[in-house]
């Protein structure tokens, strides 16, 4: 049973991998036995978490990548195939949130700005999901075998107050996955989503907590309607990633797995 999460032989690209749930992922991809090529624009963040996962046996490189330039992509497609060989593993796990596309208590929905919401658009939909699969997708297509996993959020599949725009985001990000998934079923090439709840990071650290370290009215209400009664950690989402990346998903695509602790569970 052990053997179908294996992930030996295989080549991850993890675009947004020097980020925090990102750099989790690619560590347990890497703990499964993968290759896995960590993508991103910080190349400090990008070479520690290498050297995390080196350091823990396993086979990691940096690729310096632009999500948002295509070509930017083509060219760390192009060098990491040269040292790996094919990519048959990609994470979209680049996105996030704007300060100025994240309404402020109070404020009206007729205020968010035109370019904070087209922003937002951009980094989880176009960067964080339509380009790498477009650069990486064509390959596994070509070869006939895959596995795509976009990182949604829990926001794009419930109206949370205040983020809007990332919400909206989110949500296109699950109709293409499932778009994706049907299309490219009949190459064998797989495309789920992983939705996190709430998983404290720097996007959302002032939503989160006060400037002294507790939480916000905001990460309070949270947690009171989380029947684990507490936040995510990163590491939480590597083996639900490693699933569905893995052959024990063979069967599953276009499906959005959900690791919340229960929050969607919760109807009141």
């Amino acid at each position: 049973m052990q053997n179908i999460f294996d992930l030996s032989g295989e080549t991850a690209v993890v675009v947004g991998g020097t980020g925090a749930l990102g750099s989790a992922i690619a560590r347990a991809l890497a703990d499964a036995g993968a290759r896995v090529a960590v993508l991103g624009r910080n190349s400090e963040n990008g070479d520690n978490v290498v050297a995390s996962i080196t350091a823990a046996g396993g086979t990691a490189i940096f690729q310096k990548g632009d999500a948002f330039d295509k070509s930017s992509l083509e060219a760390a497609r192009d060098s990491i195939e040269t040292i790996f060989g094919r990519a048959t593993i990609l994470v979209n796990g680049a996105g996030g949130n704007r300060p100025d596309a994240t309404l402020p208590p109070g404020a009206s929905f007729f205020d968010l700005p035109l370019n904070a919401w087209n922003g937002v658009f951009d980094l989880n939909l176009v960067g964080g999901a339509l380009l790498p699969s477009q650069v990486w997708g064509e390959g596994m297509v070509e070869g006939r075998y895959g596995s795509i996993l976009n990182i949604a959020s829990l926001a794009g599949m419930t109206a949370l107050s205040r983020v809007v725009a990332y919400g909206a985001a989110k949500a296109a990000v699950l109709n293409l996955t499932q778009f994706l998934a049907r299309e490219w079923a009949p190459a064998n090439v797989r495309v789920n989503a992983l939705s996190p709840g709430f998983f404290p990071a720097e996007q959302n650290k002032k939503l989160l907590f006060r400037e002294d370290g507790t939480y916000s009215d905001r990460a309070g209400q949270i947690i009171a309607h989380t029947p684990m009664k507490r936040f995510g950690e990163a590491d939480e989402l590597g083996g639900a990633a490693v699933y569905l990346c893995s052959r024990a998903a063979s069967f599953v695509t276009g499906h959005n797995l959900v690791v919340d602790g229960g929050f969607s569970s919760m109807t009141i």
